[in-house]
């Protein structure tokens, strides 16, 4: 299986990625027991099939530690050059407090070691509350290793479009910010995308899936409750839809998005994730990879080789306009980590 051009992205002169980013929050615990040895095995079968960019984060069980041993056994069997196909983004998480150089670096020097880097990728940072602006200090710190060679991009992760502009207006740099977008919640379409075309900087969606349930599988069912819903993934965006517009709204979306995928020939979350690849700023959707239990690759790769049309557009308005506004009930994008 060969990606074609159409799945990657110059994001940086130095980072060509591939717009779908295998995400790694599905190795951290709640999506089923992982094999270690199976998930890197794994990890090969994603790099060869073009699915070279990873999305991970300090507090995702052992992500990190397992891009280091994929990075040691892709030397040991193809050579130091083989790393050159790898992207790996990871983010750091700290609890709200005092931030001092001694600290952001320790924590900075810990995701070196344990992901087998001299410089990281990309470093997406996540602050839990904003008012404790300790989040400018630890970024400011972020931005002197990053002149230093340990950090080649800073990024975001859950940041809203205020705390997102007071960041860039205090001369930061930010590549990126990290953001929950599909087409249950787009939230980032009121303020979060004109701010980002404006200021040069990218964004990266996740839960463009809501957990698999924009998906084949739950189109015609009953609304699952309790141990029905078996991933921590499945819990939040069952949530998520709630809050939307409810089980019945979503069978309509469900039921329209399969006559898209049937008129183009493709599947479910082809056409869900592709609508988010078309919007403005967005650089790629992360897709979550249960490593040694389930792959969707080859479905996957299908999202590139669709092109939506207007009349796509207009036959999912026509349910999306029945639903609810997130950005009303919740607030910007990210707020839903901070009420």
């Amino acid at each position: 299986m060969n990606l074609p051009p159409s799945s990657r992205l110059q994001l940086t002169p130095d980072l060509n990625i591939c717009r779908i980013l295998n995400g790694m929050w599905q190795v951290s615990g709640g999506h089923g027991r992982i094999n270690p040895q199976a998930a890197i095995q794994s990890m090969f079968d994603y790099l060869d099939a073009g699915f070279s960019t990873w999305d991970l984060a300090d507090h995702y069980g052992p992500a990190e530690d397992f891009i280091g041993e994929f990075r040691r056994k892709l030397v040991a069997t193809r050579g130091q050059e083989a790393l050159a196909n790898l992207q790996a983004f990871t983010k750091w998480v700290p609890r709200p407090g005092k931030m001092t150089r001694q600290l952001v670096e320790k924590n900075i020097d810990i995701s070196l070691r344990r992901m087998g880097v001299e410089s990281l990728d990309l470093m997406q940072f996540h602050w839990w509350e904003y008012r404790d602006k300790n989040y400018l200090n630890a970024l400011q710190y972020m931005a002197q290793l990053q002149q230093e060679g340990k950090i080649k991009h800073l990024a975001l992760t859950n940041f809203d479009t205020e705390h997102l502009k007071i960041i860039t207006e205090a001369g930061i740099k930010i590549v990126s910010n990290q953001v929950q977008f599909s087409l249950i919640d787009r939230r980032p379409k009121v303020n979060m995308i004109q701010f980002c075309q404006d200021n040069g900087i990218k964004l990266f969606a996740y839960g463009t899936l809501c957990g698999g349930l924009l998906s084949e599988k739950y189109l015609g069912q009953p609304e699952p409750r309790g141990g029905m819903l078996a991933t921590v993934s499945l819990r939040k965006y069952k949530n998520m839809i709630d809050a939307w517009g409810g089980w019945n709204l979503f069978q309509q979306l469900l039921t329209t998005l399969k006559q898209i995928a049937n008129r183009h020939g493709v599947s479910i979350p082809n056409v869900a994730v592709r609508y988010i690849l078309e919007q403005p700023a967005v650089a790629g959707a992360i897709v979550g990879a249960r490593l040694s239990i389930s792959e969707h690759r080859e479905d996957n790769a299908g999202i590139f080789d669709l092109m939506l049309d207007q009349s796509d557009y207009n036959q999912l308005d026509t349910v999306l306009s029945n639903s609810r506004n997130l950005y009303q009930l919740i607030g910007d994008c990210g707020d839903e980590y901070r009420k």
